[in-house]
């Protein structure tokens, strides 16, 4: 039991010790186990990412390499995940130290901080070396349930991990296929281009209804776990978040070229985006901007339509479509434009202002290969 005679010392002590256990590890479950976006302002998980972000994000707008740009924004999502993880269990670490400093017997020698700090590391991570050893009956208990509080934070992360990374794997698988579907990065211009809707057509149908799926299996373990958005692409000109854009892109010029289908399959795929979207970026952007930039000049637009001019997927030349157009861009591309500033992402453009090669088209001996390859008469000659 506790002992008889508490001084105030002590319990100041007990009561930090106990709320930041309350604290820490309410926050770790609704950061790894409960499935859904917590609204609350006031949580250690997200004062850490938003201060880590802010520092990590300031560091490399100062690169002015866009390849190494990336590659840094690329280790914060693992680096940050690890580093929350190391906060998490130095703070239970700490407040069990300060419940134990608070639990000792009468009778014991007074000890430092830090020997309480070395007791309540060593018992969190089962380490069981004996040679501090709480005296009372409340110390003995608090070391008991330390240890099984530090046994099941290490048996939850292991558990956690690779969930992350399985629905990271998912996504990125996605988003690979775009390469040769919409180029590299994508664009509306190219999907539409390469799989044009021609009335129902099923091949394009069929895609949209596969990006449909991704769009809401994005909302679901980004809602879950926001962390993941924090997670670059391998490719520099490839991300989730411009793979959402590309698709939202080429819904709405589907959509805006028959006003009255309100049922078919781009509908659908546009209805799932723009949820993954907008609910995505309440995670991260508490506010809209004041000022956004117009994506899809007038220069851009007879980009496109030139692009798309010789295909089933050519866009009207009226006043009407491009009403319809921009009152579904108004949907979408704010919530787009917040996000991308806000986490360094490049939103694909509608089209390219040149042809460029996809990322399967490119390899590093290309060149090599080109200068040596001989005509076939000789390969059949040398053969035959």
């Amino acid at each position: 039991m506790l002992p008889a005679m508490l001084d105030s010392a002590d319990v100041l002590s007990a009561l930090a010790g106990a709320a930041l256990v309350l604290a820490i590890l309410w926050d770790a479950f609704e950061t790894i186990l409960v499935p859904r976006r917590i609204g609350r302002r006031m949580r250690l998980t997200r004062w850490f990412y938003v201060s880590a972000w802010r520092l990590w994000r300031g560091i490399a707008r100062r690169i002015t390499t866009p390849a190494r740009r990336e590659a840094m924004l690329g280790f914060f999502g693992p680096l940050s995940l690890l580093l929350l993880l190391g906060v998490w269990a130095f703070g239970l670490i700490v407040a069990f130290a300060l419940l134990a400093m608070a639990t000792h017997g009468e009778s014991e020698a007074p000890r430092a901080f830090t020997t309480w700090l070395y007791l309540s590391g060593e018992t969190f991570f089962t380490l069981g070396f004996g040679d501090i050893t709480p005296t009372t009956a409340a110390g003995r208990a608090l070391a008991v349930f330390e240890a099984g509080t530090g046994f099941g934070f290490l048996g939850t992360v292991i558990g956690y991990l690779p969930t992350m990374y399985g629905a990271f794997a998912q996504r990125e698988l996605e988003i690979s296929l775009m390469d040769a579907r919409a180029g590299s990065p994508p664009t509306a211009a190219e999907f539409l281009r390469r799989t044009p809707p021609s009335g129902r057509g099923a091949l394009c149908d069929d895609l949209l209804a596969a990006w449909e799926r991704w769009a809401a299996q994005l909302l679901e373990t980004h809602i879950s776990y926001p962390q993941l958005a924090y997670y670059r692409s391998q490719h520099v000109n490839q991300s989730w978040l411009g793979a959402l854009v590309a698709i939202l892109d080429s819904t709405a010029l589907i959509l805006a070229r028959d006003e009255d289908d309100t049922t078919s399959q781009a509908s659908l795929t546009f209805a799932m985006a723009r949820h993954a979207l907008v609910d995505i970026t309440q995670i991260f952007v508490p506010a809209m901007p004041a000022e956004r930039a117009d994506r899809l000049t007038s220069a851009a637009m007879k980009r496109l339509r030139e692009r798309l001019a010789s295909t089933r997927g050519a866009l009207p030349d009226d006043s009407a479509f491009e009403a319809r157009l921009a009152a579904l861009r108004l949907r979408y591309e704010p919530y787009a434009q917040a996000l991308a500033a806000h986490l360094l992402f490049d939103l694909p453009p509608w089209t390219h202002d040149a042809p460029r090669r996809d990322n399967w088209q490119g390899g590093p001996w290309d060149k090599a290969l080109s200068s040596h390859r001989e005509p076939a008469h000789r390969s059949e000659e040398h053969f035959g």
